[in-house]
């Protein structure tokens, strides 16, 4: 019996063995989509029950760091979404089509209401000015992968709050309705507590924590067009990106810029 776990501990047995599994995971000796060690190998391994082996397993679960197939065993996760940084401006639909995932998109609401102040600012639009409120949620086989919150400039886009987006991306239609290019994006990723109405919609406890994307596209003229909040499971969105010496910075590595991600898409 392996003595990693330790039963005088005040922290429950099963929360020492989703600590143990995870541990694993994060030091990588478990890889993505990697089998995990079955519950009775845990069992001898660890010096527990079978019960406590799948009470810490459905807590790594939940948490989307593994998932379990019938018949074949519990496997650790793979990302679902990926994001190159690179030059150029990368849509979330075309990083998921890269990938060749499929994935269907729900309209939660969509209506014309008055900005207010913070959306005044992030559009630089006047305050009571009418924008385009549009709340979406993409799943990738039924698993839903991310929210899209987004708050459109309906006078540089007129028109675009007639479209459909369960089946047109966002990008085509304010690049339709606007008769310019998207040219660029600032963007800002920091991790948030789910909260009841997120979570529902997620599938994820109230307290399991999201990656949050606050995002603000501009068209070719500078004109900002979206300000958008994208809402990911953790363990469902890595990035990935390049970096190159130049041969006359005393080889110090450069990374390349950073592609800008529209989730709105």
């Amino acid at each position: 019996m392996n003595e990693t776990l330790n039963k005088g501990d005040s922290e429950p047995l099963y929360s020492q063995v989703a600590n143990y599994i995870r541990e694993r995971i994060y030091a990588q000796e478990w890889g993505a989509t990697e089998r995990i060690p079955s519950e009775h190998e845990l069992m001898e391994l660890l010096g527990v029950s079978r019960g406590t082996v799948q009470k810490g397993v459905r807590a790594l679960v939940s948490e989307g760091l593994l998932v379990q197939r019938r018949g074949k065993g519990t496997f650790v996760t793979k990302p679902v979404v990926q994001n190159p940084m690179g030059n150029r401006l990368l849509s979330f639909a075309e990083s998921l089509r890269m990938q060749g995932l499929e994935f269907e998109t729900t309209v939660l609401s969509a209506e014309t209401i008055d900005a207010d102040a913070a959306s005044a600012e992030h559009l630089g639009i006047r305050v009571g000015e009418p924008i385009f409120h549009l709340r979406r949620v993409r799943t990738v086989e039924d698993v839903p992968v991310v929210l899209i919150e987004s708050k459109l400039n309906l006078a540089a886009c007129p028109g675009l709050d007639k479209l459909d987006y369960s089946k047109r991306t966002l990008f085509s239609g304010i690049e339709l309705t606007s008769h310019r290019k998207i040219a660029w994006g600032e963007e800002r990723y920091g991790a948030r507590v789910a909260g009841a109405t997120r979570a529902k919609i997620m599938g994820c406890g109230e307290c399991d924590p999201l990656l949050n994307i606050d995002q603000v596209i501009y068209l070719e003229d500078g004109t900002a067009v979206e300000w958008g909040n994208m809402w990911l499971p953790a363990n469902s969105y890595v990035t990935s990106s390049v970096t190159q010496r130049e041969p006359n910075m005393g080889g110090v590595p450069e990374k390349r810029p950073s592609a800008c991600l529209d989730f709105g898409q």
